[in-house]
């Protein structure tokens, strides 16, 4: 049966700077698929984005493209094209000469340039900016314009490399449902880099969870979210309480110093494990009817609910609820048996999921350390 893939990534290993980036990786994309590629800073993942588009040869492994292979073919003679975090559009030319550049190096006939770049505008909402100087763009009129001509050539792949980061949190949310659109109405495959778990999960048909050069999880946004494979996909995708646990038997989990029904199986009896339960799957209920208790350490604000801290026997848990605790209070922890998801124990076992040293101002940094090293340069 013929495969649907447009790329096949084999076996690809490549160090560079006497550091292994990548070890044996390998991965297929289908065709008009959208594919994020996401982990932190380092993890690979630009530097898988730039084997495919062919600025950088793998030491070893094969990349294949429709089913050639075009390991050894130049950037320029394959059918993709990339869009970086900045977006090296050319600041001499206007709006209408950046979109063309693309087209004129083809030597398409004026009259096709001038229906194509037409077309690229309206596509990414820019209809009448022909004229305008890049200069007096925004860095969202600016982005749009780098997609128009990104896409313009018609490449059958659009890799892009952290293309949002440098866009504030409203433009970066309305261009992530824009591409998302343009992606569908073009019908072209997008591999999509990124550290920002939210985007990885509301673009992507597929996500590729990366760290240390090897892919940690390959799925579907709901599935890498509510099944992850080990305790790194469970941190590093959403908020997580991972707890030490053993499998007693099938459906049966220990943990908290107790035993609760679950729906995994498939385990060695008396196997330890790691249990995740996310946040907002925890309900707070009177210490009589729960299953654990707790004492409230800290309460956030967030809006659409309370984030709360619970010292549960030394173990801090995270829980999202629409009830105000106050802090100190002592409440009962109530999780239904499909909240909880027990994973095989990993070499990320007990490095995530207790919010002991828990803080907004951590996250906050840890972000902007993510952007600060992404856009030096990101291996």
């Amino acid at each position: 049966m013929e495969n649907n893939h447009i790329i096949d990534l084999k076996n690809i290993s490549i160090s560079l700077g006497g550091e292994q980036i990548l070890r044996d990786l390998n991965l297929y994309i289908d065709d008009k698929e959208f594919v994020t590629l996401l982990g932190p800073s380092g993890c690979g993942k630009t530097t898988t984005l730039r084997i495919i588009a062919g600025f950088l040869a793998p030491d070893a492994g094969k990349v294949i493209f429709s089913g050639k292979d075009v390991t050894a073919v130049p950037p320029h003679k394959r059918q993709v094209n990339t869009i970086f975090q900045r977006y090296a559009l050319f600041p001499h030319l206007n709006v209408y000469e950046n979109i063309a550049f693309g087209l004129r190096i083809q030597k398409m006939k004026e009259l096709q340039i001038r229906q194509t770049v037409t077309e690229m505008l309206a596509l990414v909402n820019l209809s009448g900016f022909e004229k305008r100087d890049i200069q007096s763009l925004s860095g969202g009129q600016q982005q749009r314009v780098a997609i128009a001509r990104a896409l313009a050539v018609k490449p059958r792949v659009l890799l892009l490399d952290e293309p949002l980061g440098a866009l504030d949190l409203k433009l970066r949310k309305d261009m992530q449902v824009e591409l998302k659109n343009i992606q569908k109405r073009l019908g072209i495959t997008f591999v999509y880099v990124t550290h920002d778990q939210e985007e990885a999960l509301s673009m992507s048909d597929t996500v590729v969870v990366m760290d240390g050069g090897v892919i940690q999880q390959i799925g579907t946004p709901i599935d890498i979210y509510n099944e992850p494979k080990n305790a790194f996909v469970a941190d590093f995708i959403g908020e997580s309480n991972i707890i030490d646990g053993i499998m007693r038997k099938d459906f049966v989990a220990e943990f908290a110093g107790r035993q609760f029904d679950c729906l995994d199986k498939g385990f060695r009896e008396n196997e330890p494990v790691d249990v995740v339960i996310r946040p907002e799957d925890v309900d707070v209920v009177p210490v009589e009817k729960g299953m654990v208790s707790g004492v409230v350490t800290s309460v956030t604000f967030k809006g659409v609910h309370f984030e709360i801290i619970v010292d549960v026997d030394g173990f801090k848990w995270m829980i999202q609820t629409t009830d105000y605790v106050g802090v100190g209070a002592k409440i009962g922890i109530f999780v239904e048996p499909d909240a909880i998801h027990v994973m095989k124990k990993s070499k990320y076992s007990g490095r995530y999921g207790d919010y002991s040293s828990f803080s907004d101002e951590i996250e906050l940094l840890s972000d902007v350390t993510y952007e600060k090293e992404d856009s030096e340069n990101e291996s």
